[in-house]
């Protein structure tokens, strides 16, 4: 009824009139209500970030910047798709979310790297010139029962499960100035039978897409996807003083593929009798150690309160990946070789940068606790690449959020505060529209009742289409 009425009076005001009251409402909504996930998407210029991303609308509807600005509300409120989408204005339903995630033309690897760029520009004035900025490899696997997935793998080793899984293994490229974290690219691991698998997926694609094109990413090895990742960081602006990796990717290969990009490693390597082809006598990792242990003078530290440690290093050449400093750390239980290809570094500073690595557990931790993170109901390999971009495209905005408060909480703190202004702000708004009404209602108060009737229309569809969904009752 009342969105009739925009239609049946809106020759009653002037266009500019018009205009200019959805960008009051707007202004409203984003200054004195304060919304902070849309004024950050403001920030960011998401508009202009999805163009550049590809997401070009090829037909009239909802915008897809609000599509998106309500996918992240979705992740924020902590709901799943199909609640939403219930509570969601009668713009935002289920076939306009799902055309966003099925998209074979929209390039979502783009549209999170370009965010996190813009992100790390506007941090820049806020970060110590002497902040270690550092890139991390990571990878993890997310349990998916259905044997249909696409993208998904039996076997997987779960280190949350201790135990072989059927999922998704993804690889994650994340970056760390020590205060915030943002996640800046990632791929899908299917290994040895993705090639066979991909016959199996049910979208046929244009080889000319950039969803096909990412597919091909399937039949790649782990190694290859983090050079791939590193590259594509670099080459969009994105800088690191280090790049932080597991034992899995402390290859000479790898390590020599990172020096030619001028990026210094610090890994750790698996203390076994494996052969490295240091130059020299002693040629494994062990041989060394036990060559040095009797003439280097161990220092003692602690890791918290529990765990204690000794260690020293000694600088070695290998032939591919060059000079390296190995940091020997010994604990109680087990010897721990950590390798710095920048030789300046002094041992207590390569241990606690490699800390830094760690800090993704927690990352991965809050993903899966407020971002829907390995909640996907998607079976479809191009909606499941979405839904993981929007997942880390959400962390990322809130953890921008979180560091430019001026006391910044924990990930769960912020994310719940969020939730609650989300709520407490359409709730505002709907009681703020329904006094209104009543108001037009009554005669003798608003000689103008058409007019006002067109402004309380105004209202409710800018308001719906900014925010997307309506209060819980």
């Amino acid at each position: 009824m009342i969105f009739s009425l925009l239609t049946f009076s809106y020759n009653s005001i002037k266009k500019e009139t018009f205009m200019q009251l959805q960008e009051e409402i707007i202004s409203a909504i984003n200054t004195t209500l304060k919304n902070p996930i849309y004024q950050t998407m403001q920030l960011l210029n998401i508009k202009n970030i999805l163009k550049n991303a590809n997401f070009v609308k090829k037909r009239e509807g909802v915008a897809l910047y609000l599509v998106v600005l309500h996918f992240v509300y979705m992740l924020v409120m902590n709901k799943k798709i199909s609640t939403f989408i219930n509570q969601s204005s009668e713009s935002f339903k289920k076939d306009v979310y799902y055309r966003l995630l099925q998209n074979s033309s929209y390039n979502w690897r783009k549209l999170l790297t370009l965010t996190t760029l813009k992100i790390l520009k506007l941090l820049h004035k806020l970060q110590e010139p002497s902040a270690i900025k550092v890139f991390i490899i990571d990878d993890t696997v997310e349990k998916k029962r259905g044997k249909k997935i696409e993208g998904s793998s039996e076997a997987l080793w779960s280190n949350k499960e201790k135990r072989k899984i059927r999922g998704v293994n993804i690889v994650s490229l994340n970056y760390s100035d020590g205060y915030s974290n943002f996640i800046v690219d990632f791929a899908i691991f299917m290994g040895e039978f993705a090639k066979v698998k991909l016959q199996e997926f049910t979208q046929k694609l244009d080889y000319r897409t950039v969803a096909y094109k990412r597919r091909l990413e399937l039949t790649k090895s782990k190694l290859e996807l983090a050079i791939d990742m590193v590259k594509k960081a670099i080459k969009a602006g994105i800088q690191a003083d280090f790049l932080l990796v597991d034992s899995w990717y402390s290859k000479p290969v790898f390590i020599k593929e990172m020096n030619d990009l001028g990026l210094r490693v610090i890994t750790r390597i698996v203390n076994n009798n494996k052969i490295w082809n240091f130059e020299g006598k002693e040629k494994s990792l062990n041989a060394i150690y036990s060559k040095f242990k009797e003439f280097k003078i161990s220092k003692k530290a602690a890791y918290g309160k529990k765990v204690k440690f000794s260690y020293f290093s000694v600088i070695v050449e290998h032939k591919n990946a060059g000079k390296l400093k190995i940091v020997f750390i010994k604990t109680k239980e087990q010897l721990i070789p950590i390798v710095s290809t920048d030789l300046s570094l002094n041992d207590e500073e390569i241990i606690e940068i490699y800390k830094r690595r760690w800090d993704i557990e927690q990352s991965y931790k809050d993903l899966r606790e407020y971002f829907g993170f390995g909640k996907e109901e998607n079976r479809i390999y191009e909606a499941l690449i979405a839904r993981f971009t929007l997942s880390f495209f959400a962390y990322n905005i809130v953890s921008y959020i979180n560091r430019i408060e001026h006391e910044p909480k924990t990930i769960g703190g912020l994310f719940k505060d969020l939730e609650c202004e989300l709520h407490t702000l359409a709730i505002a708004m709907e009681a703020f529209i329904m006094i209104l009404e009543k108001i037009a209602q009554i005669d003798k108060i608003v000689k103008r009742n058409e007019d006002l009737n067109v402004i309380i229309a105004t209202l409710r569809s800018t308001t719906a289409n900014l925010l997307g969904f309506r209060c819980e009752s």
